[in-house]
């Protein structure tokens, strides 16, 4: 709980934020809630139209609300509560939420950590307990790697990322030649190369290139228990969610979402702004803006109704 308290109007001011606003002036609140559960002195959020979100605001004790422009004149606000009035309010609401409860910055290198006399790190940077940064390794400025994070070799990550506990970064990827004698393993000889703002949650593992780089773009979010495998490149602003599989040489093109527990086959080419659906298990090409869904993955995109984009801000959150 934060005791001093926010004022909301003065944070969407700052932030150029449009917004319509009914209820008392000066409203401060302390603390985040889901709509069904907060208080006065909690704000919270209503991402549904019509019906449901006059019946859901009516019923909501939150201090403050933000909802959609189209609700004005179908919800007022209660007693002393405020109701703002604005664009895509799950969207303002995750902005406000991080400005307001902003992170103290953590700088320093964990004397428990172990770092290669070739590696590099940028001003800024956290390196947390029991990490492991190995020979040739480059971490750009302001970058955050939390504890039990490996990057064993050649890896290069760029400025402002997060690296939750216990990913395993630029490990060899899994190629073998088969003959009667047995496997040989194909050489393993690419870097990792993981751009600006990117995001990789517990667990995950992404493998070095072997006779090119693999490739993670600026601003892709990866969840926990992800697998990429070498020679992959993915581009910018991508979310991939936990448990997907990507295997090696794919390619997934910018601003593409990839569900939970998909399989990208080695070698496929998906496009950009595609929505993989959870499950999926794509085994040939995807072209750009599709909505693909199944095993084998097909498009489905001709059977949705809902526009592309509300679709594709729903499958992100």
């Amino acid at each position: 709980m934060n005791y001093r308290g926010w004022k909301i109007k003065p944070l969407l001011s700052e932030m150029n934020i449009n917004y319509e606003m009914e209820g008392v002036g000066d409203k401060i609140i302390r603390n985040l809630a889901s709509i069904t559960s907060a208080g006065p002195d909690d704000m919270s959020f209503c991402y549904y139209d019509g019906n449901k979100a006059i019946d859901i605001i009516s019923h909501s004790n939150a201090g403050i609300i933000l909802c959609s422009k189209i609700l004005q004149g179908a919800v007022k606000p209660k007693n002393d509560s405020q109701i703002f009035f604005l664009d895509r309010p799950r969207h303002v609401f995750v902005k406000l939420a991080n400005k307001m409860f902003e992170k103290q910055k953590i700088i320093g290198i964990s004397p428990r950590s172990v770092i290669s006399k070739t590696a590099q790190i940028g001003n800024g940077c956290y390196i947390g307990d029991y990490t492991l940064i190995g020979d040739n390794c480059k971490i750009g400025n302001e970058t955050i790697i939390h504890d039990r994070v490996t990057l064993e070799k050649d890896c290069i990550i760029g400025e402002r990322c997060v690296i939750h506990s216990g990913v395993a970064l630029c490990n060899d990827g899994f190629s073998f030649e088969r003959d009667g004698a047995g496997l040989y393993k194909f050489p393993q000889l690419g870097k990792l190369r993981i751009g600006n703002d990117v995001e990789i949650c517990s667990n995950s593992h992404i493998a070095n290139g072997a006779l090119s780089d693999t490739v993670i773009g600026d601003g892709t979010k990866i969840d926990s228990m992800v697998h990429i495998s070498h020679n992959v490149v993915v581009g910018k602003n991508c979310e991939i969610t936990a448990g997907a599989v990507i295997g090696g040489s794919a390619k997934i093109g910018d601003s593409t979402w990839i569900g939970l527990n998909a399989t990208i086959k080695d070698h496929a080419t998906v496009g950009k702004n595609v929505i993989v659906a959870s499950g999926a298990s794509v085994v040939s090409d995807v072209a750009d803006n599709d909505i693909v869904a199944g095993v084998p993955a097909k498009s489905i995109k001709h059977k949705v109704r809902a526009s592309k984009d509300s679709i594709f801000l729903m499958a992100g959150q």
